[in-house]
């Protein structure tokens, strides 16, 4: 008897476990630093900096989504 394992379908590892969570966390919280630095208006570049960190952990939040998603 053959046993036929399929890698695609294997479990998420327990790093996905924790490495989402983490990643909502950091959004929340840039996204309210960048709300905040950008209503201000005290300093743009600190606005504008903020503004592409919370980019950037919009865009590992979604690529670590479809990294880790079980396909059917």
């Amino acid at each position: 008897m053959t046993n036929h394992y399929d890698a695609s379908k294997a479990p998420a590892s327990r790093n996905g476990g924790t490495v989402r969570p983490l990643l909502w966390a950091l959004l929340i919280i840039s996204g309210a630093c960048n709300m905040v630095l950008s209503g201000t208006g005290v300093n743009m570049a600190a606005g504008i900096a903020s503004g592409a960190v919370t980019l950037a952990i919009a865009i590992a939040l979604i690529s670590h989504h479809y990294r880790t998603r079980r396909r059917p």
